[in-house]
């Protein structure tokens, strides 16, 4: 029987974690740049553990004015310095929980930049590198990280968005658009199916692109995402396809 990875990215101040993780088999936590501090991420670590979620580390551009989601001007060695600290902030918690860190998922702007920006790829490659050996990125498909990344020798995981619509390039619809999100749950199971049982992905104008995914993104800060992640934990194994815990 196949299994899924669904994760949130969660952590970042909604405060609904206990009733996701229940749903869910790994998750990003916010580490400081964008959203969160030591106090939730010790919460949310705690959480997932006695859920059995694997835990990633979430950074981010260090501007938690803007949510991360905007390109900020900063220069190459600070974004490393930050990067770095986010990370190493939540890898403490986790060794003290004798937890491991599975894999880093970078979030909102530096997800959609290092996807395209080569330079900035090996910039992020270079900030994880301590990570390289044990951890996981999760990265887009046929994105400029993800290249970067497995001619390096990093492990990945290409990351589909299951509650976003995709653009004919495979970039994620602007979060200016107002059908940026997907937010009826009948819409989301029809996307993953799509990608799971075909490889395709049906862009915003209707086509259906070639896309492969790992692991399925279901946002932790939409207004939708438990009404989406019951219906997908009722469904998913009607169409004998489990979320793997």
């Amino acid at each position: 029987m196949p299994t899924i990875d669904i994760n949130c990215d969660l952590g970042e101040g909604i405060d609904n974690e206990v009733d996701i993780m229940p749903m869910i088999s790994s998750c990003s936590i916010a580490c400081g740049g964008h959203a969160g501090n030591l106090e939730t991420m010790e919460r949310v670590v705690g959480l997932a553990m006695a859920n059995g979620v694997l835990v990633g580390a979430h950074p981010s551009y260090p501007d938690k004015e803007n949510f991360g989601r905007v390109s900020i001007p900063i220069s190459a060695e600070a974004l490393k310095k930050s990067i770095k600290e986010q990370i190493e902030s939540l890898v403490t918690i986790l060794k003290a929980r004798n937890m491991e860190l599975n894999h880093i998922k970078p979030h909102g702007a530096l997800y959609n930049d290092i996807a395209k920006d080569r330079g900035l790829a090996l910039l992020f490659l270079e900030s994880v590198a301590p990570y390289k050996e044990k951890v996981v990125l999760y990265v887009p498909y046929a994105s400029e990280i993800a290249k970067q990344a497995k001619e390096a020798g990093y492990r990945i995981k290409y990351e589909a968005f299951a509650d976003r619509n995709y653009n004919q390039d495979l970039t994620l619809v602007s979060r200016k658009a107002s059908n940026a999100m997907i937010h009826d749950p009948q819409e989301v199971l029809d996307h993953i199916l799509l990608m799971v049982n075909r490889g395709m992905v049906k862009t915003a104008t209707g086509a259906k692109i070639h896309l492969l995914a790992d692991t399925f993104c279901i946002h932790g800060d939409s207004p939708s995402t438990l009404q989406i992640l019951m219906y997908l934990s009722q469904q998913l194994p009607k169409k004998q396809i489990f979320i793997k815990k």
